[in-house]
């Protein structure tokens, strides 16, 4: 195994990046983190992946970790699916041929979703985990038309995203975990939020647009995110599959089914190389 660490430079931001290079690679997953957290919250997520002969690369998106600029904000959508290009591009670079896949958590589910459906790939196949497509919340109704007001005339200006750490998993030391990580932040602004949502909805709606094999998993008490977005997200494409995960928490890869889990997330890669 290798594993290093990157950096690229996009829409004025420095972007911190680190992949795991398997010596007998069946393919590369580029695997994206949720709202409010980094890569570095998935080591053992590419280990695992390492394991069944996967290399992994990830990186730490707009406005997360150790990439730079203001914390929970990004320039718009798009360039949230442009960084995705640039990294697919990485990929290549480091493991010729080989197939790919996107992996994405939460809102990282979002965007890899959104991002197979908006733009034009040559990838193997994509795993969303918990996707960002609808809240299992209503944010204070106070807060989404005041989000709406600043994202018209001060969209970098940030919030709170009402995120209770305790939903996170079922597991109390990963709950304390999330709790003292030094680069897990709250903060959100009308550009990150309001377009996430919307873009969720649509993909809902146009998930008959999908062209590539699709994994979608989803615990059935996700607090967070509405595991009922996932199953009609799958209900309007023939390309996805759904595996419903009774009593998980929102992520998944650190609750007490992460084992399980990760299983079922190997199992499916492994019958698209």
């Amino acid at each position: 195994m290798t594993h290093n660490e990157f950096s690229f430079n996009a829409f004025k931001t420095d972007f911190f990046g680190q992949y795991w290079l398997s010596k007998e690679s069946k393919g590369v997953i580029i695997l994206i983190h949720g709202m409010g957290e980094h890569s570095g919250r998935y080591t053992h997520v590419a280990e695992k992946l390492l394991a069944e002969n996967f290399s992994v690369i990830s990186y730490d998106n707009f406005g997360h970790g150790k990439t730079s600029g203001k914390r929970g904000h990004n320039p718009n959508f798009k360039a949230l699916l442009d960084v995705i290009s640039l990294v697919i591009e990485k990929a290549k670079e480091l493991e010729p041929q080989k197939p790919l896949f996107l992996y994405g958590h939460s809102m990282g589910g979002n965007l890899v979703i959104n991002y197979v459906l908006k733009r034009e790939n040559s990838l193997t196949g994509v795993v969303a985990t918990s996707p960002f497509l609808k809240l299992a919340f209503q944010p204070p109704a106070w807060k989404m038309t005041l989000g709406k007001l600043l994202q018209k005339i001060a969209p970098s200006i940030t919030l709170g995203n009402e995120l209770d750490a305790n939903h996170v998993s079922r597991d109390p030391e990963e709950v304390a975990k999330y709790n003292n990580d030094p680069l897990v932040h709250d903060k959100i602004s009308p550009n990150y939020s309001l377009t996430i949502l919307e873009t969720g909805e649509w993909a809902i709606k146009n998930a008959k647009l999908l062209k590539t094999p699709m994994f979608v998993l989803h615990g059935t008490d996700d607090k967070i995110i509405d595991h009922k977005g996932a199953i009609d997200f799958t209900k309007n494409t023939k390309l996805a599959s759904l595996k419903l995960i009774d009593g998980g928490y929102h992520e998944l890869h650190n609750d007490i089914c992460k084992d399980d889990f990760l299983q079922e997330v190997s199992n499916w890669l492994q019958t698209k190389v």
